[in-house]
């Protein structure tokens, strides 16, 4: 049972998800497991495959909405079963910035880790990542960037934290195409990651260094 959402997710069948995953609840199967051995592995496994260039966005886009399907049947159950991520992220592409399929790509894969993620969309400005991070008790912010001249913003970001105190709190995770692992140590970042799989997994890696 668990193979055949597992698969659904991963071939995008939005149609069939919803059905899949109640069969399992009616069935007796905890919604944890539906989410982990189901959905979070079959997102992991895409985005592999999307970073080995065997998917490719529209694959990953189609397995994202699926996955949102799904989890609408699992959330009252989740809640009843006491499953809450540990994990929240602030994200979203900087100041000056328009791009949008890039992050939403990264939603996707953090989401699809289980991650709990708060978009703020494009051109997001430095307090507004800071300020969000606070409000919402966020352990990362993620800054994406698609052109040279804003990356400069996502240094903006990391003095934003440091003016604001939280700069032991919370760990700064950049990416977008012209952005490098030498930019994020040179601007003080925590992480750099080249693609939406490794945002997600950087995310959770660097969330859990925060003590």
């Amino acid at each position: 049972m668990i193979v055949n959402i597992y698969q659904a997710v991963l071939t995008g069948k939005r149609r069939e998800i919803q059905a899949l995953v109640q069969s399992a609840l009616d069935a007796g199967m905890a919604a944890e497991t539906i989410l982990n051995e189901g959905l979070i592995a079959a997102m992991s496994e895409l985005g592999d495959r999307f970073k080995e260039g065997k998917v490719y966005i529209p694959e990953v886009m189609l397995a994202g909405k699926t996955m949102t399907m799904a989890t609408e049947v699992l959330k009252p159950h989740l809640v009843a079963e006491g499953q809450k991520s540990a994990v929240r992220v602030v994200l979203g592409t900087v100041q000056g910035d328009q791009h949008d399929i890039g992050k939403s790509l990264v939603k996707m894969m953090m989401e699809g880790q289980g991650i709990q993620v708060i978009d703020l969309g494009t051109n997001v400005s430095p307090s507004q990542f800071i300020d969000t991070a606070v409000k919402e008790n966020c352990t990362i912010v993620a800054c994406s960037a698609l052109l040279t001249t804003t990356m400069p913003v996502m240094a903006d970001v990391v003095k934003a934290a440091e003016a604001a105190g939280i700069r032991n709190q919370v760990k700064i995770l950049i990416g977008g195409a012209p952005v490098t692992a030498a930019y994020a140590e040179k601007i003080g970042a925590d992480g750099y990651a080249p693609d939406a799989k490794s945002a997600a997994d950087a995310a959770r890696c660097l969330a859990s260094q925060i003590g």
